[in-house]
């Protein structure tokens, strides 16, 4: 019974094939580039956040599970929250200098502060 899970054939046309086997796509991701060749751009955005300032460092390429490692590493260093998703670290408050020299610390090279 689990291989006709309904909810994830919404939106699927009909086939009257009896031999039509529905297929997923599956997600691939992009393997994580070496820290040198990495341009992060770190930024500062207040919208959508009650006038709330938080850093976002993007331009990671790599895995969810590296994005978020690093993410770790940066809320750690700052001792601020935040969160890694979709390609961004958020970093709650203003450290945009701060995080762009940790980024050069740990060999990310080409990281600079946006604006």
């Amino acid at each position: 019974m689990a291989d006709n899970d309904w909810k994830k054939r919404l939106g699927v046309v009909f086939s009257t094939n009896p031999d039509f086997e529905y297929t997923e796509e599956t997600d691939d991701e992009i393997a994580t580039i070496e820290k040198s060749k990495q341009a992060l751009i770190v930024g500062i955005d207040r919208k959508g956040r009650a006038g709330k300032q938080v850093t976002l460092v993007s331009g990671f390429v790599g895995t969810s599970d590296d994005l978020a490692e690093l993410g770790r590493a940066l809320k750690v260093k700052c001792g601020v929250g935040g969160t890694a998703k979709d390609g961004v670290i958020t970093i709650q408050g203003d450290f945009r200098d701060r995080i762009v020299g940790l980024l050069k610390e740990m060999g990310y090279t080409k990281a600079k502060r946006g604006n």
